[in-house]
């Protein structure tokens, strides 16, 4: 009968770091070549890192260790926390965050996202970064208490669930050196259980400073330096740092995700030696015997399908001996053959990772399982004589080795900690996948990455770029899980391809490349700009219809709510590249094409989430972007738009001149000229057109020369002049019993320049003189700079005449042979420039794949410097003259810098910005009121963000008025 595999967990998701291992990638590289990862310290640097030099020069001293390179970085701009906060929290705090971080990412699950219901089980070492701290004199009671928090093991899970925004169960777990894989346990019956959808299982073991120790005889430390599992030379067990993460799923829900899994948890038990042994710290091979039993009828599998056994391992004289006497006769019993167990031991690679050795050797596990590669164990020279081999189910590789064993691939994973809490696992390789489709090779696909800070992204790219090299994913699968599974943070990059190779090509060339960043004070304010006629071309509506969601339905809405047959030639029109232009530039087709066209690709826009703060149109952009606002419905603006074309085609035939100055200097060479030519529009301040006949035309630009630039534009009237006069009656008519509504959004008047804010009366007539008067487009972009600073301008539409004027950006500008391609990269530029756009609709047709997760490289935090405390007032002598009292603002700036490790300070540094807290405002103002003798209400200074606002503050307080 078929296991029932609803039991089933999914490791959906692993991150660490090694000794000698900057990533898992680089451990299991050394793993399998057999590499020993410890290194011997140099005891000058030791001694500088605080190491006593009595113990340094003990002869019994050995200075080795899987020593953990950068252990002391933190990118603590990721997650939020002030410098200050960084220096008082334990490396093993720090560095638990990141990999839970990247676990996350992993697996396809944006840290700060919705998601799953998620649980933390987190594990560490003590201390011994607090202890440094302590060691240094008593600290500031509040200082302390921050020490506490940022150190204590009782913290870090709830930190991992606030920090990462997970709201299941936070649980630290301690149970010395098998505390992960405990914590492991404890996640997958909270799985099974229903107290969450999904876990993140982190530890740390990082001791502080990393160190070596002092042998003493007897003890299970090594003697020689070297940790040697299961060999005939081994003498005792080599401390290591290290921390890892591993993501969890009920396995069903992992598949149904579209995540493949990084193996299978089938089962586990946990038990407790009791009483049952030689002391406290000895081991009990009847306890990890019974743990390995419970663990096999938990996963309900044969001991004869298991073949690999990542051991705890520690190369001891007498814990190996116990260790393989117990996992021998709990496999014999259950059915293991004779030799059928390779087995493995981490620690004869890295060390004893402690806290984090469970997690790790269970990593391993899940390797090799899904690799199907044995290594050797590190280390190993010849099998240690007091090892009963003869009839035991497992047996030491000799090296590296193809699975030879059972399949599917199974393992077992056993941690045992000193005081006897035994914990064992069992893994099997992930299940097969259905070989899928690639879809790469037609489409465009828009790639987006996003980090804290311009460094961090630029790592992120080039590691993105490298991974699409070495694994070539298909690029369907690489944006989905980018917009998926990755937090969306403030620096921002964007590319454009239709292959991964493409795309990586780009990125090493740093072509098509797109960079910006998300404001620090949320999205910047949007503005759909309208071009006018004259930026219609055949096949206009197809980049739009293949890039832009949600486009196609607000499209076949407007071109209903047009007359059959001209909906037929807008269709036609729109989307055949082929149609000829001469017919397109024709007003009483050209009008409506490009109205159908902008207010579809607006809507597009809303629906993406890009809600404009203003709108302004150009000429006939002016009725799409007045539609837009509500102030005509769709079938009134259409109908309009319909009946505009055909009453400006029968206007006389006319031509347009645009020239390079501003308004006082075009009209000044317009009289000067003497030629019959008026002011249609005053685009900028150095860009007007002028409109008349096309002798007149053709009469100025003669007598005007070189004096300043003139472009006779493309197009067959002279519109905004006199010789559209005739139109007029006719857009009366169409407007007769059309009552406008107010606008909802702010939209700018061209016959004024003005901004018609929502709620604004508008009057029909608007839109007859629009069509006569100036388009005076200049002042009203002015308006809207005005009213909304720092905006960013889109030009909805096709082509790019506005957008130079505007510093815009064209939604699809038409530049190269992939017009659709480069409507991707203007929302690309949108998202970096951080407008909100809703990126799962862009990359919604992909599955989860493994990626690069974030490229953690923070700055170094050496020491805890901490201030000690402040002399009470009474330690200072009493008869010196009372010191000036500070300056407000120098003794606030002095206690953001203590607070929170930001020296770097103006009047608008904002004290959340930088990483504080309510906790901290508390201090503030009870530091404040030590210095100046005054209580600042904690309102006032939460409400006061800023540095020079909370001085402001405080001045007050001193100098109250009379």
């Amino acid at each position: 009968m078929a296991r029932d595999r609803s039991f089933d967990i999914a490791v959906t998701g692993m991150s660490g770091r090694f000794p000698g291992s900057a990533s898992i990638t680089e451990l299991w590289s050394a793993v399998t070549s057999g590499q020993v990862l410890t290194t011997t310290l140099d005891k000058a640097a030791l001694a500088r890192a605080g190491v006593p030099a009595a113990e340094l020069g003990d002869p019994g001293y050995v200075p080795v260790r899987g020593h953990l390179a950068d252990a002391d970085r933190f990118d603590h701009t990721v997650f939020r926390f002030s410098a200050r906060d960084a220096e008082l929290m334990d490396p093993q705090h720090r560095l638990m965050l990141e990999a839970a971080w990247a676990a996350l990412e992993d697996a396809g699950r944006a840290p700060l996202g919705d998601g799953p219901v998620t649980g933390v089980y987190a594990s560490d070492s003590g201390s011994g970064y607090l202890r440094a701290m302590l060691s240094r004199g008593p600290l500031d009671p509040q200082v302390l208490d921050q020490a506490i928090h940022g150190t204590e093991p009782d913290f870090i899970a709830s930190l991992i669930a606030y920090k990462l925004d997970l709201t299941g169960p936070a649980i630290g777990v301690r149970t010395a050196c098998s505390s992960s894989l405990v914590g492991l346990h404890l996640a997958i019956q909270a799985l099974l259980n229903g107290d969450c959808d999904q876990a993140v299982v982190a530890a740390a073991g990082i001791d502080f400073p990393q160190a070596g120790y002092v042998h003493v005889a007897g003890g299970i430390q090594s003697a020689s330096g070297a940790c040697r599992p299961f060999d005939a030379g081994a003498d005792g067990v080599l401390a290591g740092s290290g921390v890892a993460c591993v993501v969890l799923r009920r396995l069903a829900d992992a598949l149904d995700d579209g995540i493949e899994p990084h193996g299978v948890i089938l089962g586990s038990a946990v038990n407790n030696d009791g009483a049952a042994k030689a002391g406290y710290y000895a081991p009990s091979p009847s306890g990890q015997q019974a743990a390995i039993e419970a663990a096999l009828s938990a996963a309900d599998v044969d001991a004869a399908s298991v073949g690999y056994l990542e051991t705890h391992g520690t190369g001891t004289k007498v814990g190996d001996p116990i260790e393989w006497s117990a996992a021998s006769a709990a496999y014999r019993g259950m059915g293991a053959g004779v030799h059928q167990i390779a087995v493995g031991a981490l620690k004869g690679n890295t060390g004893h990772l402690d806290a984090a050795a469970g997690l790790a050797a269970l990593i391993k596990a899940l390797l090799v399982v899904r690799e199907g590669t044995v290594p050797p164990v590190g280390g190993f020279t010849r099998l240690n004589p007091l090892l009963e081999t003869a009839d035991s189910p497992l047996y030491v590789p000799a090296g590296l080795e193809p699975w030879s064993g059972p399949t599917p691939r199974r393992a077992g994973v056993s941690s045992f900690g000193i005081g006897g809490t035994n914990v064992h696992v069992l893994v099997e390789q992930p299940p097969e996948r259905p070989p899928v489709t690639r879809r790469e090779g037609e489409v465009s696909r828009l790639v987006l990455v996003s980090a804290a800070d311009s460094d961090a992204l630029t790592r992120g790219v080039v590691a993105l770029g490298e991974h699409l090299v070495k694994e070539n994913p298909d690029l369907a699968d690489v944006t989905h899980t980018l917009v998926a599974g990755r937090a969306m943070l403030a620096e921002r990059a964007a590319v454009t391809g239709r292959t991964s190779a493409e795309v990586a090509g780009r990125i090493t060339g740093g072509v098509g490349l797109v960079r910006g960043r998300r404001p620090a004070d949320g999205p910047p304010p949007a503005v759909f700009v309208f071009p006018g006629q004259g930026a219609q071309r055949p096949g206009m509506a197809r980049p739009f219809a293949e890039a832009l969601p949600g486009f196609a339905a607000p499209l076949e809405e407007c071109l209903a709510a047009f007359p059959p047959e001209v909906a037929a030639r807008v269709r036609a029109a729109l989307f055949d590249r082929d149609f000829p232009a001469a017919e397109l530039e024709a007003t009483e087709l050209a009008q409506p094409a490009l109205f159908a066209v902008e207010y579809a690709a607006a809507r597009a826009l809303t629906a993406l989430g890009l809600t404009p703060g203003a709108l302004l149109g150009h000429s006939l952009g002016e009725i799409t972007a007045a539609c837009y606002a509500g102030v005509f419905d769709l079938p009134a603006a259409a109908a309009f738009v319909a009946a505009r074309g055909r009453a400006m085609q029968a206007c006389p035939p006319g031509a347009m001149v645009a020239v390079g100055c501003d308004e006082a200097t075009a009209a000044q060479l317009l009289a000067e000229s003497g030629c019959a030519l008026e002011l249609a529009a005053v685009n900028s301040a150095d860009s007007c057109v002028l409109a008349g006949t096309a002798a007149a035309a053709g009469q100025f630009r003669a007598w005007l020369g070189d004096r300043v630039f003139s472009k006779e534009l493309r197009t067959s009237h002279a519109f905004h002049s006199a010789l559209v006069e005739p139109a007029l009656p006719s857009l009366a008519a169409a407007l007769d019993g059309v009552v406008p509504g107010s606008p909802a959004v702010s939209l700018a008047a061209n016959a004024t320049g003005e901004l018609l804010l929502p709620g604004t009366a508008v009057e029909a007539d608007l839109f007859v003189r629009q069509a006569r008067q100036p388009v005076r487009f200049a002042p009203a972009t002015e308006a809207i700079r005005t009213r909304l600073p720092g905006a960013v301008f889109v030009e909805v539409g096709p082509g790019q005449a506005l957008s130079a004027m505007l510093d815009a950006v064209p939604l699809s500008p038409s530049r190269t042979a992939r017009p659709a391609e480069e409507v991707l990269t203007a929302l690309g530029t949108l998202w970096t420039q951080g407008l909100p756009l809703d990126t799962a609709q862009l990359g919604a047709d992909g599955s989860l794949v493994h990626l690069p997760s974030y490229a953690f490289a923070g700055p170094r935090w050496l020491a805890p410097e901490v201030d000690g405390p402040r002399p009470a007032a009474d330690d200072v002598a009493g008869d010196q003259a009372a010191p000036e009292p500070p300056d407000p603002a120098a003794l606030l700036a002095g206690l953001w810098a203590e607070l929170l490790g930001e020296p770097d300070l103006t009047d608008e540094s904002d004290f959340f910005r930088l990483g504080g807290d309510s906790l901290l405002i508390t201090q503030l103002a009870r530091k404040v009121k030590q210095e100046l003798g005054v209580q600042v209400p904690l309102r006032a200074m939460l409400t006061g963000r800023t540095l020079g606002r909370q001085a402001e503050i405080v001045r007050a307080l001193l100098n109250p008025p009379a």
